[in-house]
């Protein structure tokens, strides 16, 4: 009798099990992660899939997260934050002003000779998204991070120093800020996403660039032009990115798994990932530097020309945002007070 009634007791706890196991597994997710550059580039290598591994680590494998680059499920750049927010991807890391007019105050950051360093600026970014953002601009998403990166760089068929060489220079920027600065210092600006800047370059569509240096191996930017303008200590403008979820998806998780995502999201994580992204610039430019490539560093008093010739951007910015029924200096001046408590 004793060898039957633990006969039994141990099936029902072989039952037990198998329904536990049963249950820890329906309580795994598996979360579609879409962005628009492909692998081997440095955002993905260095930022995305190493916060992919943490999350699922965190998550103790409750949550697996898909990494689909160079937008393999579909569409184009600018509709990436489409696609979030009706649940094509449950996550999408893109550039806020892909689609433009739509998140206004992250501009901010985008003005000419703004941001310190992109470590700092980015977890300014995230302080500010949080005070002015997420209850507006970003209400629909679930975001995990925000951030800008290093230094942006001119890239050009022919050598740019000062604003006069920018005459009939058809320029590619990312966004309309960006635009509108190009366009002030006295170039043609034309707006694409990342991905398309090779086959302009080579077909001719555009003579020059606006990206930082970070990115431009994975586009074979330095074989396609041989100058890149630096601007010193300063940076000419940087570019305003979310890592952004899909609400209700995030919703739908439980407790725990929402905790995992949390540990690894926030002002901690934006700070890294604008950090990590300008740590590649380094190798990037050494690169083309082996290349033979003709990289310009301006002196402070040629980057004084460049900002007297941008100097208009940041003000009309403002009054673009007072028509919108945002206070616009007072964002400036908020984003400019965040950058310097956080710039060592």
């Amino acid at each position: 009798m004793s060898f039957m009634t633990n006969a039994i007791k141990g099936l029902a706890f072989a039952a037990a099990v198998t329904v536990g196991g049963a249950a820890a597994h329906a309580q795994e997710v598996t979360l579609k992660l879409h962005q628009f550059l492909p692998q081997q580039a440095n955002v993905p290598k260095l930022i995305i899939d190493p916060w992919i591994e943490r999350v699922e680590e965190a998550s103790g494998g409750d949550i697996k997260i898909n990494h689909f680059p160079s937008m393999q499920l579909g569409g184009k750049p600018p509709e990436l934050i489409g696609q979030v927010q009706d649940g094509v991807a449950d996550i999408v890391w893109t550039v806020l002003g892909y689609t433009p007019g739509r998140f206004p105050q992250s501009e901010v950051f985008e003005l000419p000779f703004m941001m310190s360093n992109a470590e700092a600026t980015s977890r300014a970014f995230w302080e500010y998204a949080e005070a002015n953002m997420f209850d507006s601009d970003l209400k629909d998403f679930k975001v995990l991070a925000v951030w800008v990166h290093g230094p942006g760089v001119i890239h050009s068929n022919e050598p740019i120093t000062s604003v006069d060489d920018l005459n009939g220079v058809k320029m590619r920027a990312p966004t309309r800020i960006i635009n509108k600065m190009v366009s002030d210092i006295g170039a043609t600006p034309v707006g694409m996403p990342v991905p398309a800047i090779p086959e302009a370059l080579s077909k001719g569509v555009i003579d020059a660039a606006v990206i930082p240096w970070e990115v431009t191996a994975a586009l074979k930017v330095p074989e396609l032009v041989s100058n890149h303008t630096e601007f010193g200590d300063e940076a000419l403008y940087t570019t305003a990115f979310v890592f952004a979820m899909n609400k209700e998806k995030y919703e739908s998780l439980s407790d725990e798994q929402k905790a995992a995502l949390d540990s690894q999201s926030g002002a901690d994580f934006s700070a890294i990932a604008g950090r990590d992204m300008a740590g590649a610039d380094g190798p990037a430019r050494e690169a083309a530097a082996a290349a033979g490539n003709n990289i310009i560093t301006l002196s402070p008093e040629q980057v004084a020309e460049w900002k007297k010739a941008a100097g208009n951007v940041e003000a009309g910015w403002v009054e673009d945002m007072n028509e919108q029924g945002f206070d616009g200096q007072a964002l400036v001046d908020e984003a400019k007070a965040l950058i310097e408590k956080h710039t060592d």
